[in-house]
């Protein structure tokens, strides 16, 4: 493993370990990207390379992939921590305090929606916090555009519908 390699790999572990909750990749190379640590193909290899060791799970949700530092990452970036520099760490932890409540809210809340033998779709609901789901709902729709409408309003209305649901429920 090269030595920039080596840094990029322990940039992922450092972002994953600084937040209680997964990172999407679109967000961790969002943020390499526009300080211009590397380049969009190395940030692919690098996080595959993360995931093969299981230094870092991933989860596909909705056409994106959702990561999270493991214990054997933790134990990792420990170890190596070292290697990345005081200023990248605050320019780090700096983006996290600007736009935590943006990331979180953005894995917090999700939609996705898949076909099923009938020809049906499900349009799948979630709604977390804390890493606690609070809500899961579940809604059959003829028309894939319908589903995709669904989703779509979810993510945009989350919070209003999630507070009709409960004060009508409750």
């Amino acid at each position: 493993m090269t030595e920039p390699l080596t840094l990029y790999k322990l940039i992922i572990l450092y972002m994953l370990d600084q937040v209680d909750f997964p990172l999407t990749k679109a967000q961790i190379f969002g943020f390499i990207l526009e300080k211009e640590y590397t380049n969009y193909f190395t940030l692919q290899q690098v996080s595959c390379e993360l995931i093969e060791s299981g230094l870092v799970t991933s989860e596909s949700i909705r056409n994106s992939s959702h990561l999270r530092i493991t214990p054997e990452g933790e134990d990792t970036l420990r170890y190596f921590e070292g290697r990345i520099s005081d200023a990248i760490k605050e320019e780090i932890r700096a983006y996290f305090h600007d736009n935590e409540l943006k990331l979180r809210n953005e894995v917090a809340v999700l939609s996705n929606y898949y076909r099923i033998t009938n020809g049906q779709y499900i349009a799948e609901l979630v709604a977390r916090e804390n890493n606690t789901e609070l809500m899961n709902l579940k809604i059959s729709m003829p028309g894939e555009d319908a589903v995709k409408s669904i989703c779509e309003n979810w993510q945009e209305k989350n919070q209003e519908i999630y507070a009709y649901l409960m004060e009508n429920l409750l």
